[in-house]
């Protein structure tokens, strides 16, 4: 069983800058791609950024050159790197990996 414990969220202004930590237990860490989703006031849940066992990324349009999303295999943490944060970008934040989910982390981005 995997268990995926995010934090790092907050309030911050547009323009500014948070760092979101998902910590998970469970030796499959290594082995699966990892991810990143949001979901919104009345938005469906989004694929924010993935990242694969190896390294390899992927983003969402709307956060490419401002999100950058990272794993260390070793402490079996992922990170996700949030710069230039707009309000859009206001959302409850959620770890996935190998079918599991966080329980979230709220990130309000306003002024």
């Amino acid at each position: 069983q995997v268990q995926l414990v995010e934090s790092g969220g907050g309030l911050v202004q547009p323009g500014g800058s948070l760092r979101l930590s998902c910590a998970a237990s469970g030796s499959i860490f290594r082995f699966t791609t990892m991810g990143w989703y949001r979901q919104g006031p009345g938005k469906e849940r989004e694929l924010v950024a993935a990242i694969t066992r190896s390294g390899s990324t992927n983003y969402a349009d709307s956060v490419k050159a401002r999100f950058t999303i990272s794993r260390d295999n070793a402490k079996n943490m992922v990170y996700l790197q949030m710069n230039s944060l707009k309000p859009d970008d206001t959302a409850v934040y959620y770890c996935n990996g190998a079918g599991y989910w966080g329980q979230g982390t709220q990130v309000t981005v306003s002024s």
